[in-house]
């Protein structure tokens, strides 16, 4: 059985004296691939921001087990806090991900180029990132998160990056990372979700734990507190919230 890597106990936390998240508690698993779902402003950007240590709870405690774990978390965010004008080249943005780490010049470089080859990012390194598409992007900003070889690696809306034709060879990856790193992933599109991880936490407020990733649409529309429609095509079957009234606090 894996060993627990992260224990969140009892936690709140919120902004300006608002509570966005309520009475948390949650274990983070080695190699566990957990997928975080619920509505906007449920709270699950929030729960990444605790973990990271961006914000501090209001009550409840985060416990990692490790020594530094917290220091070898590895970290892609959301599109919108990429700044593409910024005068970076892609080789420059994956060896960032090693900042604060004790590596010489050349453990550096070869850490790098391993990575560079383990994301097939060969032919644009020199690349300055305003000029990437959604999945050279996404391949770039996910090499920088794992270059470290993080214990945990945590995804916010990895989906946003569009390019949907490399989607399948991007979760294919995340398979291939999952067997050495726990990994996290929210995200709003619940198909892709259900078809990837191991188990299940639904955030609005408070969260519902679901273990593994065959859970009944009753149970969703249940935690998520949101209703929700059922689209196939293809293989998976998406699923999309309906109009409805959420918070306005992520």
């Amino acid at each position: 059985m894996s060993k627990p890597l992260i224990h969140i106990n009892q936690l709140s936390a919120g902004y300006d004296k608002q509570t966005v998240l309520k009475d948390i508690n949650l274990t983070i698993y080695e190699n566990d691939f957990l997928g975080i779902i619920g509505p906007n402003g449920g709270g699950k950007t929030t729960l990444l921001k605790v973990i990271l240590g961006l914000i501090k709870p209001s009550s409840g405690e985060v416990r990692f087990e490790k020594q530094g774990l917290r220091q070898h978390i590895g970290y892609m965010p959301q599109t919108n806090a990429i700044d593409k004008k910024f005068p970076i080249i892609v080789s420059e943005v994956i060896e960032s991900g090693l900042m604060g780490i004790r590596l010489s010049k050349q453990e550096k470089k070869e850490r790098r180029e391993q990575i560079v080859q383990e994301m097939s990012l060969q032919e644009i390194t020199k690349k300055p990132i305003g000029e990437l598409s959604g999945g050279q992007l996404q391949r770039t900003l996910l090499a920088r998160a794992i270059i470290s070889d993080p214990n945990l690696l945590i995804l916010d809306e990895p989906s946003s990056y569009v390019d949907k034709h490399f989607e399948s060879h991007f979760y294919n990856l995340l398979q291939k990372i999952n067997e050495r790193t726990a990994i996290v992933l929210v995200s709003h599109d619940i198909g892709t979700i259900i078809s990837n991880v191991k188990n299940i936490a639904c955030i609005n407020e408070s969260l519902h734990y679901h273990a593994g990733s065959d859970i009944q649409e009753e149970w969703i529309e249940e935690h998520l507190g949101c209703p929700f429609e059922v689209i196939g095509h293809g293989n998976i079957p998406h699923r999309i919230l309906k109009k409805h009234q959420t918070n306005l606090h992520e």
